[in-house]
This record gives C-alpha cells, sequence and structure tokens, in this order.
C-alpha cells in the first residue's frame, strides 16, 4: 500500500483532519500534509518519526512501503505492475499470475487454502 494510502488510513481511524496532522508534525503546514496525504510529495526522516508517534504506529509500518519504492532491483514497470496487481482482487490475481506465468514459461504454484 502506498504511504499516502496508508496515511489517509491512519487519519480517518484516528479521525483527525489534515490541519490536526499539520499541527502535530513540525515544520509541516497544511499545504505540504496534504500533499503528503495525495502521494504528491514524501515527508522526511524526521517527519515521519512525528507522523508515526502522531499516529501511534511503528516507524517501521510507514517505511516498508517507502522503502519498497527506492528498491533499486525494481524497474519501474515493475512497480506499476505490482501496484496494478495490489489493486485487483484475490481471483483476478490469480489469473494476471496465471497469463503472466504462461507468458514467461514458468510453473507457477498453485495457492493453498486455507483450513476450515
Amino acid at each position: 500500500m502506498p504511504l499516502a494510502t496508508t496515511l489517509r488510513l491512519l487519519a480517518k481511524a484516528r479521525g483527525m483532519s489534515t490541519a490536526d496532522i499539520a499541527t502535530a508534525i513540525p515544520r509541516a503546514g497544511v499545504a505540504t500534509v496534504s500533499a503528503w496525504l495525495q502521494g504528491e510529495k514524501l515527508p522526511g526522516k524526521d517527519q515521519l518519526d512525528a507522523l508515526a508517534r502522531t499516529f501511534g504506529v511503528p516507524a517501521g509500518a510507514l517505511l516498508a512501503e517507502l522503502a519498497s519504492t527506492f528498491d533499486p532491483a525494481r524497474s519501474q514497470g515493475e512497480h506499476d505492475l505490482l501496484a496494478a496487481y495490489r489493486a485487483l482482487n484475490a481471483k483476478q490475481q490469480g489469473a494476471l499470475l496465471e497469463v503472466a506465468s504462461g507468458m514467461a514459461g514458468t510453473k507457477r504454484t498453485p495457492a493453498r487454502k486455507a483450513k476450515p
């Protein structure tokens, strides 16, 4: 999940407005927080730490997705494909994996069903 989505969900869950968040974050005005929530800008390290404290979550929970966007081993196409995959439901994800495995000539391991 992109950082902006995570921040919006946390804000909604805690009933916080953009202004509420801006008040809690050093050197962040409403326009800056709004840009973070829209995915137009990324917060700096100190701001990420303050966001984590504000929302009561570990900074790592916010950083995990952010770190993956900087993975030098992934091309932009891989990032786009992963984002598209995550937007699909489970059935669609399975179908996409079938197509991709067929195109690549690789064998796909079927997903295991959960035990009742």
